[in-house]
């Protein structure tokens, strides 16, 4: 009797430990998703994944690298598709590298505020150019990551009103092609450089200017060398948040689903402070002895379009998307 029960503990544990070991390893044991981006410790989008990591942490814990610490700006999207990387912040540009009909995506005046771009990702458009970016790059993105409407600002304190006065204007913009395309859509000298050596850049005078939102503004502490910000509002900035389509379908549909919700809830948080702190900051800066103005948004707008539907960045766009765009509310 107690060598059949014996024997049948020890079937019983034979198959308990069978079933473990089919298990995959992240199952087994709470996974750890290394997350990185440009932006500093001090950004809202830094909040965000805070939050973002608060609402996963009952089945993943998240690592934040911050400040282009684990992975070099522009790198971090080729780091999610060779499996080095498991969640990304990832610039629409970076996409464009590999899917140039993205390009469209980055282009200037495009998108008219914060809630024309959450419209078009929520739409079929949407999710059109999503999965053309999903299936060949073997990423999942999760959503846009609004990070404030991009502005000139400038070292020289001459007065830009329209394009022409940009010309000559070395203003930093961050390397890769579709990056260089937008300074020249505005009319100035674009001049590759990493965000982390803007601030140096402006100080030296290797640059004249930059083109940033003005959260980042005030984060990375550009007001302190600079004259002015010229609300030239030809960007609205977005990343998307990522991640490794290796770590997304290893995820149960119950996983994906509460970890899609978090990161809906963060962004949509993050949103709102990007809007709420871009009103303050115009009097804020004024305050700090810039002169923060208006040009001919209409001049520039006109500029950069006619740059870009001259482009061969425009060949590569979906046929009448630029149009559906325009049309969403």
């Amino acid at each position: 009797m107690n060598r059949s029960i014996d024997r049948r503990t020890l079937l019983g544990a034979g198959a308990t430990l069978a079933a473990g070991a089919i298990l995959p390893a992240w199952a087994q044991t709470q996974p750890t998703l290394r997350f990185a981006a440009v932006f500093s410790d001090k950004d809202i989008r830094a909040d965000m994944m805070r939050m973002f990591a608060k609402d996963i942490e009952a089945d993943f814990k998240l690592e934040m690298h911050l400040n282009s610490t684990l992975f070099r700006q522009g790198t971090e999207l080729v780091a999610l598709q060779r499996d080095n990387l498991e969640m990304g912040n990832i610039a629409p540009q970076d996409i464009a590298k590999q899917v140039p009909a993205w390009s469209l995506l980055a282009s200037a005046y495009l998108f008219r505020d914060a809630h024309h771009l959450n419209s078009f990702f929520a739409s079929d458009l949407g999710a059109q150019m999503k999965k053309m970016a999903e299936d060949p790059l073997k990423v999942k993105i999760l959503g846009p990551t609004f990070f404030g409407t991009r502005h000139v600002g400038l070292k020289t304190k001459k007065r830009i009103n329209v394009p022409a006065d940009l010309s000559g204007v070395k203003l930093r913009m961050p390397p890769g092609d579709t990056w260089q395309m937008l300074g020249r859509s505005l009319g100035a000298n674009p001049t590759p450089m990493a965000y982390a050596e803007t601030y140096t850049g402006l100080q030296t005078g290797a640059i004249d200017g930059q083109d940033n939102p003005l959260p980042n503004v005030q984060n990375m502490k550009f007001y302190e060398v600079m004259s002015q910000i010229v609300l030239t509002s030809h960007l609205v900035g977005f990343d998307l948040l990522t991640v490794n389509m290796k770590t997304w379908q290893g995820m149960t549909p119950a996983k994906q689903r509460a970890f899609q919700a978090a990161a809906d809830k963060a962004i949509a948080w993050s949103t709102a402070e990007h809007l709420k702190r871009e009103a303050e900051l115009v009097e804020t800066f004024r305050k700090q002895g810039l002169e923060v103005y208006l040009p001919n948004v209409n001049a520039f707008r006109e500029h950069a379009q006619k740059a870009y539907l001259a482009s061969d960045d425009a060949k590569n766009w979906p046929p009448g998307m630029l149009d559906k765009i325009n049309a969403l509310k």
